[in-house]
């Protein structure tokens, strides 16, 4: 019998699929041992003059994560760094489950969008991001020909 914690058998690295060993046909993210589409999980809310995302970022803190607007598109970063000179004397680790790494995501977001524009909320493992939506031109109507 094997055991299962969270979800995740402690044997998965171990006998997981051997393609998975190159980086190729790697979809594993390496922050917290976890596949990277489990982490950032993002809802998307439309509201009458802008949209709202809500992305789980459970385990950091404010000053881990970065916002950046580039070329149209918002991009979310998160990183988390693990101290590993500190000793704990309680004990030896048989297996340790917190990882150091980074994961990020990227939305188009379109042009004339400015960082002062977003505004940007972290309370509880979740950042709230408001990003107003933008006028759009409308398209010309064409003039159609009558084709007898």
């Amino acid at each position: 019998m094997l055991s299962r914690r969270f979800g995740e058998n402690l044997f998965d690295d171990m006998f997981g699929d051997p393609f998975d060993l190159l980086p190729v046909f790697s979809y594993r993210d390496p922050l917290y041992g976890k596949p990277a589409k489990t982490l950032m999980k993002t809802d998307i809310r439309e509201k009458d003059d802008s949209y709202e995302l809500d992305i789980d970022l459970p385990g950091f803190n404010k000053d881990e994560i970065h916002a950046q607007i580039s070329d149209g598109y918002l991009t979310v970063s998160a990183s988390k760094g693990l101290d590993r000179d500190k000793k704990d004397d309680k004990g030896r680790y048989i297996r340790r489950e917190r990882y150091c790494g980074e994961c990020s995501r990227s939305f188009y977001i379109g042009d004339g969008i400015t960082e002062k524009d977003v505004s940007a909320k972290f309370e509880d493992g979740i950042l709230k991001l408001s990003i107003p939506k933008r006028e759009t031109k409308a398209l010309p109507k064409p003039n159609q020909i009558a084709i007898e």
